[in-house]
């Protein structure tokens, strides 16, 4: 953990203490329908505006933070993300509710382009893997934390939910302004500053669609599995909590020790290797139909998530003129956001029509994304490599 500078540590702080509030987008669905007593068919309405705001978040953040900063972009959507949970946790009428987590879609994440600049302009390019991983590990371990209080604070009533998520932003994003400062590079007048130069890269662009090609395999984990571990297999829904504590446990234990060491190898080769093990977890699924052989499935696609924990923010970094940082992190976002709204769909009608077709497929989908990171893998490295000049 050493040799990273301080301003780096006071993000860590505060990306795990946000993490740890992180308690009303795990529960929403069952807020909306047990809490305001809202349809199945209303509360997807919600949760399909709150991703249409997602998918604005990461390009809008991106800009805001090339445009007026890593600071001011990232204590911003804390301090906005704060006032809408609280102004969602009152808001009773559906329109309300509607207009709310459309908001909250755009500026809950709109932290991570901001983050990860700033990890760039603070960070060398050789211990760029190591402090992305170390992010990861915090939003894991605070998240984990955070599923298991706010399942516990739910029994108490919903509304403590919004208020714990809404004071855990706005510590974070006083952290950021209070002990960070700002590393914005200052832009040339002969250099390009708009998201048609972005698109102009076709290695990012290229890198971009691989990664979504894995979003749409690694989050089956939050829509699909559960649906076929209590439909399609018949077990109870405690037994999806047993096989995700897996999860967990493994990022938990197992990262922070594998971090520096993975920091060593050729980013598209780990990642690559991260994007087949992804694969092959999720194709296990298809084998399996109890609850350790759930549980071990998780186990490997976990792995896999473990060796991709750092790696893709440090590729970014290095294909991003400096200028752009914050640009090149929001369409990376992007790919996110719209693997979140789209994954669900893919997902369930794959399973409806061969369970074990479904999570074949969704192995094969991995593999694929491997070959495309590693068919890229020379750019990557030439690219990196020209970073790296004095």
């Amino acid at each position: 953990m050493g040799g990273l500078p301080r301003a780096f540590w006071v993000l860590f702080a505060g990306t795990f203490v946000n993490r740890l509030g992180t308690m009303v987008e795990p529960f929403i669905g069952v807020y909306l329908t047990q809490a305001r007593g809202m349809s199945l068919a209303a509360a997807g309405l919600v949760m399909t505006m709150f991703g249409a705001g997602s998918l604005l978040s990461q390009p809008v953040a991106g800009w805001a933070s090339d445009r007026f900063g890593r600071r001011v972009t990232l204590t911003g959507g804390m301090t906005a993300t704060a006032v809408t949970m609280v102004a969602l946790g009152y808001t009773t009428s559906l329109p309300g509710i509607v207009a709310a987590m459309l908001v909250l879609g755009v500026v809950v994440d709109a932290y991570r382009p901001a983050s990860q600049a700033l990890v760039a302009d603070l960070v060398s390019p050789q211990d760029r893997p190591r402090a992305y991983g170390l992010l990861f590990w915090a939003i894991n371990l605070g998240f984990s934390i955070a599923m298991v209080a706010g399942g516990w604070l739910a029994g108490s009533g919903f509304t403590v939910l919004f208020w714990v998520d809404a004071v855990t932003c706005l510590i974070f994003g006083i952290l950021v302004w209070r002990a960070i400062p700002e590393t914005r590079p200052v832009r040339a007048a002969q250099e390009g500053g708009s998201f048609t130069d972005v698109l102009r890269d076709r290695l990012m662009v290229a890198f971009v669609l691989i990664n979504f090609a894995y979003a749409l395999v690694y989050l089956q984990a939050y829509s699909t599995l559960p649906l076929a571990m209590t439909g399609v297999a018949g077990l109870p829904a405690s037994a999806y909590g047993v096989a995700m504590a897996v999860n967990g446990l493994v990022i938990v234990v197992v990262q922070p020790v594998t971090n520096s060491w993975l920091a060593r190898y050729d980013p598209s080769k780990v990642l690559a290797a991260g994007f087949v093990l992804v694969g092959a977890g999720f194709a296990l699924t298809a084998a399996v139909a109890s609850t350790p052989g759930y549980a071990l499935s998780v186990a490997v696609w976990t792995i896999g998530e473990v060796l991709t924990a750092g790696i893709p923010g440090a590729i970014v970094a290095a294909l991003a003129p400096a200028h752009l940082r914050g640009r090149y992190s929001g369409l990376y976002g992007l790919s996110w956001s719209a693997g979140t709204l789209l994954a669900p769909l893919t997902g369930t009608r794959l399973l409806e029509a061969s369970p074990t077709l479904a999570w074949l497929i969704l192995g094969g989908l991995g593999l694929l994304a491997a070959a495309g990171q590693i068919a890229i893998g020379r750019a990557v490295r030439r690219r990196t490599a020209l970073t790296r000049l004095p």
